[in-house]
C-alpha cells in the first residue's frame, strides 16, 4: 500500500499554489496546530473553523482542515480551552485534525478566490482586477466577460443560484433591466477596490460585505458622470451585487479541494481524499422585513 502523504508533504503543495509570501501584512496565513509527520489521507476544506465546521471534521475522521479565514487573525496570549478558539484548537489536536489557512495568498494566484468566484458566475477571458508587478496571471480580484450581454436581473439571478443561500440574499444597486457584459469580482470584503473597478470600465462589480457610505458614494458619483454624458443616472456604471462575505469566497473551496488531489497524487503518487464542507459560517442566522414598507422611502 502507498504510504500517504505526510502533513508536511500537504502543506508545502498548498503554499506552492497559494505562496504565504503573498498574503497582506496584516493577515495570519499557515498551519494553526498539527504534527507535520502525521499521514494525511483526508482533508476537509471549510470557510471558518467554526464549532460547527470542527464537529464535521472530526466525525469525517479528517486528517486536515483547510480553511480560508485564519483562526487568529490578531496575536493571542494563551490557547487555554476556556475560550472558544481555544477549545477548536483542543479538540483539533486531541482529534488528531491539523489546521491550516490560506486566506489573502489565496486571493492572487490562478485557481485563487477571486477567479473561482468569476467561473462560478460564468464569465470569460478572466484577468487579474489589479494584476501583480510584473504578472499578467496574478493579483488582486478578477475582471472577465459575460458570454453573452444579459440583464443586470439576469445576472444577479445567476449569482443567487450557483452561490449559498444566506439570510442576507443578493442585493442589487442599478437598473434591472440594463444591459451587461463585463463584470469585476472580488471575494469576500470589496469596497476598496471601487477606483480599480471603474478603471476597467465594467458594468457590474460582485462583491460582499459593501457598506452603506462607500457604496452610496460610488453609486452617487456613477449617476452624476452618466447624467454629464446625456445619459440617465439611473445607467450609471457599475451597477453592484452584493453577496454575503462568506458566500463569495465559497466557491473557491471546491477548487482547491481538487486542486489539492491532484498535486498530491502527482507529486506523491498516492491520494487524499478531499471534502468541502455543506455548512454555513455566515453569521446571520434570521431576516425580517420592515414594517411598513410601503410608507417607507421612495428611490
Amino acid at each position: 500500500m502507498t504510504p500517504a502523504a505526510s502533513l508536511a508533504d500537504v502543506i508545502a503543495l498548498l503554499d506552492a499554489r497559494y505562496p504565504p509570501a503573498g498574503a497582506e501584512d496584516w493577515d495570519a496565513v499557515g498551519t494553526v496546530c498539527g504534527d507535520p509527520a502525521q499521514p494525511v489521507r483526508r482533508v476537509l476544506f471549510a470557510i471558518d473553523a467554526t464549532h460547527a465546521v470542527v464537529d464535521e471534521a472530526l466525525a469525517w475522521e479528517a486528517d486536515l482542515l483547510v480553511t480560508h479565514h485564519p483562526l487568529f487573525l490578531r496575536g493571542v496570549h494563551s490557547v487555554a480551552a476556556t475560550t472558544a478558539k481555544g477549545e477548536v484548537v483542543h479538540r483539533l489536536i486531541r482529534g488528531s485534525c491539523a489546521l491550516h489557512a490560506a486566506h489573502t495568498n489565496a486571493d492572487s494566484p490562478a485557481g485563487g478566490v477571486p477567479e473561482s468566484l468569476g467561473l462560478a458566475v460564468g464569465l470569460v477571458d478572466l484577468v487579474p482586477l489589479v494584476p501583480a508587478p510584473g504578472s499578467a496571471s496574478t493579483g488582486a480580484g478578477r475582471v472577465g466577460r459575460l458570454p453573452e450581454p444579459t440583464t443586470l436581473r439576469a445576472f444577479a439571478e445567476r449569482v443567487a443560484a450557483v452561490l449559498p443561500t444566506t439570510t442576507q440574499g443578493v442585493r442589487i444597486a442599478g437598473d434591472l433591466d440594463a444591459q451587461v457584459s463585463v463584470v469585476a469580482v472580488v471575494g469576500g470584503s470589496g469596497d476598496s477596490f471601487f477606483e480599480a473597478v471603474r478603471g476597467v470600465g465594467a458594468d457590474v462589480y460582485l462583491t460582499g460585505d459593501l457598506r452603506h457610505h462607500p457604496a452610496l458614494e460610488l453609486r452617487e458619483r456613477a449617476g452624476f458622470e452618466a447624467a454629464a454624458g446625456g445619459l440617465s443616472r439611473a445607467d450609471g456604471r457599475p451597477f453592484l451585487v452584493d453577496v454575503a462575505h462568506s458566500a463569495s469566497e465559497w466557491p473557491w473551496l471546491a477548487r482547491a479541494a481538487a486542486l489539492l488531489a491532484d498535486d498530491v497524487a502527482a507529486g506523491h503518487g498516492t491520494t487524499v481524499e478531499t471534502r468541502v464542507s455543506a455548512l454555513s459560517t455566515d453569521p446571520w442566522t434570521a431576516r425580517l422585513p420592515s414594517a411598513h414598507q410601503e410608507q417607507g422611502p421612495q428611490p
